[in-house]
């Protein structure tokens, strides 16, 4: 691991398709705050210092009317731009595309601004601040593998070079699902000594009969029990990973888009899945207790902000954050 200070990446520029709208600036307490400001809220109380968003470019104006009074006082901010034109040499959109390329290609967009350690968060994903001292721990923690996780175990021996141990927090699935309607989950498997085995993707995951199933290629629907792992989509990486990222691209868009044109992804949990199924890197899972809260939908904006008003309420947060 470096020693260098880690950086935190927040993707923003997804589309907000279910829920309707751009959810990443859409306020969720009374005092105008939007979920990253929270994010944000717990990344410095960790020890993160440096952030770099991933947004569109026609959101920078609005984006930075919303930091630039806020956390951009207490947290350095700096902006790099996902665009659906950003493609490998000898490739082109396809025809009607509008659909952005996904979370890989999204931190690609950062590549520039990174020197080191980082970590990854979705802009619209309430993690709480458990995962925040957790990731800042582990990629702060050494070349042994980083630091000890939520079990508390000792720093053991990771299977692959130091350079390419990687993290992730994981969250128990009852903590992830809304009531709303269904989600897309990547379904853990841990081996015994707390590091990734495989990301299994289930794209229609969701409450059903007082259980949480997800529906197979053949429509049946599969129960998941409620304390299975999932990802969440946060993740720290050494600066390895950049150069996996650049030298996957190209074989997504060659292989990949040709298939689903309109909606092909170059996805991190598959990203991540490829690398430890070929042996070339290793991702510790730091778990965490906190619950996730997230709006998917529209319908459960009204349970997040009732939820933060209650985690301030509890002395967790200020009734304002930034002052």
């Amino acid at each position: 691991m470096t020693t260098r200070a880690p950086v935190l990446i927040v993707m923003a520029a997804g589309m907000g398709s279910r829920y309707g709208g751009l959810k990443q600036m859409d306020p969720v307490t009374e005092q105008g705050e939007i979920i990253i400001d929270f994010s944000l809220y717990d990344a410095l109380k960790a020890g993160f210092s440096d952030a770099v968003f991933i947004i569109k470019k026609d959101m920078e104006a609005d984006m930075r009317a919303l930091m630039d009074d806020g956390a951009s006082r207490h947290i350095a901010i700096r902006y790099v731009y996902q665009d659906i034109g950003d493609v490998p040499r000898g490739f082109a959109v396809p025809e009607g595309r509008v659909k952005p390329w996904g979370t890989g290609h999204a931190v690609l967009a950062a590549a520039a601004e990174i020197g080191g350690s980082f970590a990854v968060v979705n802009s619209d994903d309430y993690y709480g601040p458990a995962a925040y001292r957790l990731m800042y721990e582990y990629l702060t923690g050494g070349a042994a593998g980083g630091a000890a996780g939520a079990s508390g175990r000792d720093k053991i021996v990771a299977p692959a070079a130091a350079d390419q141990r990687y993290a992730m927090v994981g969250y128990r699935l009852a903590n992830t699902v809304t009531e709303h309607g269904s989600v897309a989950r990547g379904i853990c498997r841990i081996d015994g000594d707390g590091y990734l085995t495989v990301i299994d993707e289930r794209l229609k995951v969701a409450r059903r009969d007082g259980g949480i199933a997800y529906e197979d290629e053949n429509g049946r629907w599969v129960d998941l029990p409620p304390d299975t792992t999932v990802s969440m989509n946060f993740w720290g990486f050494t600066e390895s990973f950049m150069t996996e990222l650049k030298g996957g691209i190209e074989g997504f868009f060659a292989n990949d888009v040709p298939r689903d044109p309109s909606k092909a992804e170059y996805l991190l949990p598959r990203i991540v899945d490829g690398l430890i199924r070929a042996g070339k890197a290793s991702v510790r899972v730091l778990e965490s207790s906190d619950r996730w809260y997230g709006v998917t939908y529209q319908e459960d904006k009204e349970q997040v902000m009732s939820a933060l008003r209650s985690l301030k309420e509890s002395g967790l947060y200020p009734d304002k954050l930034w002052k």
